[in-house]
């Protein structure tokens, strides 16, 4: 199954978080906030939205990072997805 969004919704997928702090220590799943970074699995083809026209800035394999609580999470074949509007995210990371 392929997700495919619509107007200026964003597919993302949560990068692992780090599993040990700085310091060299191990933290349980439980420690462990919500990832904010994110892979851009795939993008909508943006347009008019609410009136305004929206031109889609992100691209397929974008590191992104997302307000914390941001979209809708989806399971498709068991891979947990989050959609979001392109304004849900904050900054594109660059390496």
């Amino acid at each position: 199954m392929t997700l495919k969004p619509l107007a200026d919704r964003v597919v993302v997928k949560s990068v692992e978080a780090e599993e040990s702090t700085k310091s060299g220590i191990v933290l349980p799943g439980t420690a462990k906030e919500k990832p904010q970074v994110c892979e851009v699995v795939a993008v909508g083809p943006g347009g008019n939205v609410d009136g305004k026209e929206v031109t889609m800035i992100v691209k397929v394999g974008d590191k992104v990072i997302t307000s914390k609580y941001a979209g809708t999470e989806v399971k498709c074949d068991g891979i947990e997805y989050n959609v979001v509007r392109q304004s849900d995210i904050l900054a594109i990371v660059e390496e």
